[in-house]
C-alpha cells in the first residue's frame, strides 16, 4: 500500500536523477550520480526503498540488480507541492500565494511577463 507522496530533500535529490534519465537506473548509476553528497551505499538503498513505498518509483529486477524508475513525473510532483502549499499555508487561496510572492519582491519583470502569458492563456 502506498502512502502519500511526500519527498524529503534528499529523496528529491534521488527523483532528479531518475527524472532526468530516459530509462531505468540501477542504485549503483543512482550513487554514482548523487556522489557529490557522500552518502553511502546504504543510505542511498533507504531512500530508494523509502520511495518505493511511496509509491514515488517502482523497482524492477535485473539479475542480481533492482533497477528504478519514476512513477510520479517532476511535472505531477510539482503540481502536488504547489497544491499542498496553496491548501496548507495559503489557506486554499492561490490569489495570497501570488500576493505573497509580489510582496516579497522574488519575481522578476520577464517572471511576471511570463505569468502574464500564462494567464492569457486560459
Amino acid at each position: 500500500m502506498c502512502i502519500e507522496i511526500s519527498i524529503g530533500k534528499a529523496e528529491l535529490e534521488i527523483m532528479k536523477v531518475l527524472w532526468k534519465s530516459k530509462q531505468p537506473l540501477s542504485s549503483a548509476e543512482i550513487g554514482k550520480a548523487v556522489e557529490n553528497h557522500g552518502w553511502k551505499r546504504t543510505t542511498i538503498a533507504t531512500f530508494l526503498a523509502r520511495l518505493v513505498d511511496k509509491c514515488a518509483i517502482s523497482a524492477e529486477q535485473r539479475g542480481k540488480s533492482l533497477y528504478y524508475t519514476p512513477i510520479i513525473t517532476s511535472k505531477e510532483y510539482k503540481k502536488l507541492q504547489v497544491k499542498g502549499l496553496i491548501k496548507n499555508v495559503f489557506d486554499g487561496s492561490a490569489q495570497d500565494l501570488v500576493v505573497s510572492l509580489f510582496e516579497e519582491k522574488t519575481l522578476t519583470d520577464e517572471d511576471i511577463k511570463e505569468l502574464k502569458s500564462i494567464f492569457k492563456g486560459f
